[in-house]
């Protein structure tokens, strides 16, 4: 999915030589951002309220279904994340799958516009800050996973992921070869809100529902 993009009109512009039609996309673009950064702030606050009893349960849960899940469906290699935020904490998976022979990688952000570039990883290794303040492998080799495991701050039902604004993973999804797209969030996550153009939808979404 890619951007769409409103041609300039030749006729009818204002004195700043705007078109009424670009104006309301505009508009249209600022409101549906406003009302994800009210819904942003929501979930934020909802999952800051988990308790650590509550929060420890649903990670088992999400572990245990990204597990079993593939090993119906096996992959020579997965990006994963580092939890930030209160995310879910998937170590445990990690661990294992690293047993199993699956080669991990870590995101690392490049620059604020740029997609994500994954480093190869193993469970126990160091982890740095980079420049985004992202932490990160120190040193590693470039990695191109098979499948991406996506923190979801929230979600609906047609696969479309809010995250925190900075279109990273959209960008790295726009990218050929796709990465098979696995997202992973609390249940409670699960909102209304429209899509916009540069959304991809995930393939999958694992929750502890």
């Amino acid at each position: 999915m890619t951007t769409s993009r409103i041609a300039r009109g030749s006729a009818h512009t204002d004195a700043v030589g705007s078109t009424p039609q670009i104006e309301a996309a505009a508009t249209a673009k600022s409101s549906a951002a406003s009302e994800k950064s009210v819904l942003r702030a929501h979930l934020l606050a909802a999952r800051k309220a988990i308790t650590p009893a509550a929060k420890a349960a649903a990670e088992a849960i999400i572990c245990r279904r990204l597990l079993n899940w593939l090993q119906q469906n096996p992959v020579a290699s997965l990006g994963v994340y580092h939890p930030i935020r209160q995310e879910p904490d998937l170590h445990p998976a990690y661990n294992a799958l690293a047993a199993q022979g699956v080669h991990l990688s870590l995101p690392i952000i490049r620059g604020k516009e740029a997609p994500l570039e994954f480093v190869r990883w193993t469970p126990g290794e160091t982890l740095v800050k980079d420049a985004m303040g992202t932490s990160a492998p120190a040193h590693g080799e470039t990695a191109h996973p098979q499948a991406l495991l996506i923190p979801c701050l929230g979600f609906n039902a047609a696969r479309l992921r809010l995250g925190y604004g900075g279109g990273f993973y959209d960008r790295t999804l726009a990218q050929e070869p796709r990465p098979l797209a696995i997202g992973i969030a609390y249940a409670e996550a699960l909102a209304e809100f429209a899509g916009q153009s540069h959304d991809i939808a995930l393939d999958l979404i694992l929750t502890d529902a």
